[in-house]
């Protein structure tokens, strides 16, 4: 197995839509600018199902956070962990101390996915390298 593609964490997330429904009609913009980066947010402004597509995201750094093995603790933001869509499947970007926590345990490669269903958004991160 080459290095890039050694498992060094995994990471899954299930989140019901109605729960970041709530947190948006309680806290509405405060709360998504906290949470999500503007690039998330554009990207889910122009989906039809924007709450389930943000929820796909929120799960998604739940996600990958329990990979890195730390939580949302230890001065890791929200938005240090940005989750982008490509051609593709969805990408990871690390900022910040989420960037510091991953390359301390030699992560270069992230595998995403991101599922919505009856009412629930699931997400798994696996991150690989050396």
């Amino acid at each position: 197995m080459s290095p890039a593609n050694h498992i060094l964490g995994h990471g899954i997330d299930l989140m019901p839509v109605e729960r970041l429904q709530r947190s948006i009609d309680d806290h509405g913009d405060r709360f998504l600018e906290r949470v999500f980066t503007p690039a998330e947010l554009a990207y889910n402004a122009a989906h039809a199902r924007r709450v389930e597509h943000l929820t796909g995201r929120f799960a998604a750094k739940e996600a990958v956070m329990k990979a890195l093995g730390t939580g949302w603790s230890g001065g890791i933001a929200w938005t240090d962990v940005e989750i982008l869509a490509t051609a593709g499947p969805p990408t990871v970007r690390l900022h910040n101390e989420a960037a510091r926590v991953a390359a301390s345990l030699a992560i270069t490669t992230w595998h995403l996915s991101i599922s919505h269903a009856g009412g629930f958004a699931i997400a798994s991160a696996i991150a690989c390298g050396s």
